[in-house]
């Protein structure tokens, strides 16, 4: 960038410098080097720390603090627990996090689950550096205010999931003195590898898989399912998922919704038609509320639908539009909506007017 930058302030003599000519410091090179030096500026100490948060795996990075398993809990029935459960073992919103791990895991420092028949992955069944965990909570959690938590607050969370997994007592008080220690307690501590091809340098595929290209399997096991009692929890997948790229959402929904076009052929018609859906409408769509919100059915929060019959009647303009604005929970339930307060005011107006007209 700096170098096409500086190309566009070069006079035209500078541009065609002739074959072999010997390069000179001329008034020319200096006219570029100011105009590059006029780019940008270097960055202040200040600014660097806010960004320089992370935490390595040798601990580098990590802030002096301490947090109990009890404080941990207190902060986890708060702030986590409405979308991971009390004990973190929810599949409600996301994978759970606690479970699938053993004593015997614990001594090994690898899970025997992960090759097993074990129908998911938690969290703790997966980590393999307690750096990861302590630096994702302090940095994205909770999911509606993410980096409101205090340092010693995410020690205290941080303290309470590895108590949830049998790695440490409930006494227990993790700090930065003692993190090292718990490190080499994880459950799959010797679980990961850098012997794969997205590690720089080795060039190795991360699949023992061949390219088939004959005699090849007529049948293709998939090894990671929806069981059937949580298939449709959150509405149908397929027309969640967009309708280009790889990822292809499974059906769940009702027979009703399963005989509705595929989600690819509802897409191009919607395409057909959104201009003349109306600005609110259209507004959902680029904002990704249509992630959670359905039009007229729950997916993982209320319908639009719903929402404009709770408040048919009441003026609830201002209320629904600091919901946008700044997130809330406990309305329609546990799980909390995340703040946007990138959309526009403007575009936040319109949504709601758009909602509370929906019929």
């Amino acid at each position: 960038l700096l170098g096409i930058a500086g190309a566009a302030v070069l006079p035209q003599a500078a541009q065609a410098e002739p074959k072999g000519a010997a390069r000179t410091d001329s008034k020319d090179s200096k006219d570029t080097r100011a105009a590059r030096a006029q780019l940008g500026r270097t960055a202040t100490a200040a600014e660097l720390k806010a960004w320089d948060i992370d935490v390595r795996p040798d601990f580098q990075g990590l802030p002096p603090g301490r947090g109990t398993v009890a404080q941990g809990q207190a902060v986890w029935d708060a702030r986590c627990a409405s979308c991971h459960g009390d004990f973190g073992e929810s599949n409600a919103v996301f994978t759970p996090i606690a479970g699938g791990t053993t004593a015997a895991d614990i001594a090994s420092g690898r899970v025997a689950a992960m090759t097993g028949s074990q129908p998911y992955r938690t969290s703790l069944m997966k980590l393999s550096t307690v750096s990861t965990l302590w630096d994702y909570i302090h940095r994205a959690m909770p999911w509606d205010k993410p980096r409101s938590l205090t340092v010693d607050e995410v020690y205290a969370v941080t303290a309470y999931i590895l108590n949830l997994g049998d790695i440490v007592p409930a006494d227990f008080t993790l700090s930065d003195a003692n993190i090292g220690e718990v490190q080499r307690k994880l459950p799959n501590r010797n679980g990961m590898t850098t012997e794969h091809g997205l590690w720089p340098g080795r060039g190795k595929p991360d699949t023992r898989n061949t390219a088939c290209m004959s005699n090849c399997a007529g049948k293709v096991e998939v090894s990671s399912l929806i069981p059937e009692y949580a298939r449709g929890a959150h509405g149908d997948l397929a027309e969640q998922q967009r309708g280009f790229g790889p990822v292809r959402g499974v059906a769940t929904g009702s027979p009703e919704d399963q005989a509705k076009p595929p989600a690819a052929q509802q897409a191009r018609a919607e395409v057909t038609t959104a201009a003349a859906q109306p600005l609110g409408a259209r507004l959902t769509g680029q904002y990704q509320c249509l992630a959670c919100h359905a039009p007229d059915r729950k997916l993982v929060g209320p319908s639009f639908h719903e929402i404009a019959q709770r408040y048919r009647g009441k003026d609830a303009h201002g209320a629904l539009a600091q919901k946008i604005r700044g997130g809330g929970q406990g309305v329609w339930g546990p799980v909390p909506m995340p703040p946007q307060p990138q959309v526009p005011e403007s575009d936040i107006q319109a949504m709601v007017k758009w909602i509370l007209e929906a019929k």
